[in-house]
């Protein structure tokens, strides 16, 4: 079954090739590449990537992130007007942005979201936008500046289920995040609130439904259920490749829970197809 789930999906290989230059030419990075997502292939082919802001090398070490975990470099005072650019060359009328974590900023790297939004809106207006954000460390200000620039959609991930959070995301918080959350709707109701949560890490079923409780008492609307997948030996290994029956039974579960939309399948990450998530 592992081998069968683990095929790439076909894509047109020149409009990946097409959509990859015109990243690396406007030193653009994304979750897409840093991640080691295996939906990269296919998104790039139709010309969509998810940004990632603040540089490509994280403060924290979550043990199933790909991404570098080192001292990060100064913020590129050029990296928000790139990214509009590449947003205006593909055309995009949906865009996910998301970033490292940076605790070593005071305010959580809020005034890089700031200004990347704003350059997007001088060139597409209507383009709606998805901001996927760090927890700032709690920082309430950080929350509150980026809720203030009305995103179509506010997306934070738990990422796995309490009981883990120690092993698997040591610098993170279960609670701080459900916190986020809650807080963001407390600030703008109108703006749909989102998350996402990894399954195959070790947890127990009574964990996922006592986190999808806990994310719909945080008023969280939109949620995606995905297989993790170790993006190397190095990480946390995959205790667990769920099937297409039981990712099915999560689904209908959290639309009974209230849930307003819900994506769950073993390729199933937060911002792929997130346009079709509105």
């Amino acid at each position: 079954m592992k081998n069968n789930y683990l095929k790439i999906k076909k894509f047109n290989k020149n409009n990946y090739l097409k959509t990859l230059r015109l990243l690396e030419n406007k030193k653009v990075n994304t979750v897409c590449l840093s991640g080691n997502c295996p939906n990269r292939y296919e998104c790039f082919s139709k010309s969509t990537a998810t940004f990632m802001i603040l540089g490509d090398i994280c403060t924290r070490n979550c043990k199933y992130c790909n991404i570098e975990n080192k001292k990060p470099e100064i913020v590129n005072k050029n990296e928000a007007e790139n990214i509009s650019q590449v947003v205006d060359k593909l055309n995009l009328d949906y865009v996910v942005i998301t970033s490292v974590t940076r605790d070593d900023l005071e305010d959580g790297g809020a005034d890089q979201f700031q200004l990347t939004v704003e350059k997007i809106r001088e060139k597409r207006k209507s383009c709606k936008i998805e901001l996927l954000i760090p927890d700032f460390g709690g920082n309430n200000l950080a929350l509150e500046k980026t809720v203030n620039l009305k995103p179509y959609v506010l997306n934070h991930n738990i990422e796995t289920v309490d009981e883990l959070f120690p092993k698997l995301r040591p610098e993170g918080n279960y609670l701080r995040s459900l916190s986020l959350l809650k807080k963001a709707k407390e600030l703008n109701n109108q703006i749909k609130t989102k998350s996402g949560i990894m399954l195959g890490l070790g947890e127990t079923k009574k964990q996922v439904l006592d986190t999808l409780k806990d994310l719909k008492k945080s008023k969280v609307e939109i949620l995606t259920i995905g297989q993790y997948l170790a993006p190397s030996p190095k990480h946390a290994k995959v205790e667990k490749y769920y099937t297409n029956k039981e990712f099915l039974v999560y689904k209908n579960l959290a639309y009974k829970m209230g849930f307003k939309h819900v994506q769950a399948g073993f390729y199933v990450r937060s911002s792929y197809k997130a346009k079709t998530y509105e």
